[in-house]
């Protein structure tokens, strides 16, 4: 099977964070060109960029000298600042507020691009979500060079389709969980005496009657509501009723089952990017790849509301994260959703990297949904 995704506009990407304060009210028309300027060349060049660099590079119908002289009032409104040991000047966070609220324009990948996305999805199914989340991410790191990141969906408020209780020893069984959306949770329960097979048949059809149908969150908390009036047609079933009922809270905690939520692809794409040279800047990247909690945390937190999210720099809660931007958008089918992006420096070709991780969201979506 083949999988394809409609191409993801721009147009249809308002980032949250930009909503009640929009960067560039204060500008003129001459400094918001200038500021595009100079924020594309930066981004472009890795350098900071100059008044005579930015006017050979753009037609903007004004001399260097203006230009420079714009640059200057830039800087006193905080939206670019000089390093002391170049002529230049270097986008702050506030300017790339201002580039991806006002000026980013709507971006489709290549057919190559597109593809390769295909192909490192190819191996994929939606009866297989961990391990297409996990070749999404990977294949974000690759097409976009920066460092993919995505949390699992979370089984907690979606719904229980059905339960199987699978008998491996005369003591020991199998729950086998199977989620709507096609995630399947496996728990085994150690059992104090010996059942026989029809007492298991018997306790598999009692709680798939009374818990089918109701996510896992409602499950955990009245379970023992659901099952204490259940009236077992057969001697033993009281028995395995109650061990179930007392143990769960525990036996129904599935979103734990497979360890941490949160997939990272391979860091060394940004550890070859100009920003992460200098040892220092390569220990913060390092410390941020094995601080997967605070990652987790922050990519909890978000709210999207269908639509793209773009945190920059010094928008973040946390230091660690102020040097750097997260992109990210969700995917879901049916009662499952999760978050999928990437993290990089903020000097980062924002065009390209929101069309590669809405593209990316919109077919892990379609290949979950095939």
């Amino acid at each position: 099977m083949t999988w394809s995704a409609d191409p993801f506009d721009l147009r249809d990407m308002a980032p949250l964070e930009s909503r009640d304060h929009p960067a560039g009210e204060d500008l003129s028309d001459r400094e918001r060109q200038v500021l595009e300027a100079v924020v594309r060349t930066y981004v472009d060049t890795a350098e900071p960029a100059g008044s005579r660099t930015v006017s050979r590079r753009y037609d903007l119908g004004v001399s260097a000298a203006t230009v420079r002289n714009t640059m200057s009032d830039l800087e006193g409104k905080g939206y670019l600042f000089h390093p002391h040991t170049s002529a230049g000047r270097i986008p702050t966070d506030l300017a790339y507020r201002f580039f991806v609220d006002r000026l980013m324009e709507p971006q489709v990948l290549t057919e190559l691009e597109q593809a390769a996305l295909v192909r490192e999805l190819g191996g994929a199914s939606s009866s297989a979500v961990e391990r297409l989340v996990r070749q999404a991410v990977r294949a974000l790191s690759l097409i976009s060079n920066e460092l993919g990141v995505a949390l699992a969906p979370s089984v907690e408020s979606t719904v229980l389709e059905k339960l199987e209780l699978i008998q491996v020893a005369s003591n020991k069984v199998l729950m086998v969980a199977t989620i709507r959306g096609g995630v399947v949770r496996t728990v085994y329960v150690d059992l104090p005496v010996e059942v026989p097979r029809d007492t298991l048949v018997t306790l598999t059809v009692i709680m798939n009657e009374r818990l089918a149908g109701l996510s896992l969150d409602d499950i955990r908390r009245t379970l023992p509501d659901r099952l204490r009036d259940v009236a077992p047609p057969e001697e033993g079933v009281s028995e395995l009723l109650n061990i179930f009922v007392q143990s769960g809270s525990e036996l129904f905690n599935l979103a734990t089952l497979e360890g941490s939520s949160l997939h990272l692809g391979n860091a060394s794409v940004l550890a070859a990017q100009p920003e992460f040279e200098s040892g220092e800047r390569l220990k913060e990247l390092i410390a941020l790849t094995e601080s997967t909690d605070l990652i987790a945390d922050a990519m909890l937190k978000r709210e999207h509301g269908g639509r793209m999210k773009i945190t920059i720099g010094g928008e973040h809660s946390t230091l660690a994260l102020s040097e750097f931007t997260l992109v990210t958008a969700e995917y879901r089918v049916g009662g499952l959703q999760g978050v999928i992006g990437v993290i990089g420096p903020t000097r980062m070709p924002y065009e390209k990297v929101v069309a590669i991780v809405g593209h990316t969201s919109t077919l892990v979506s379609r290949i979950l949904e095939s």
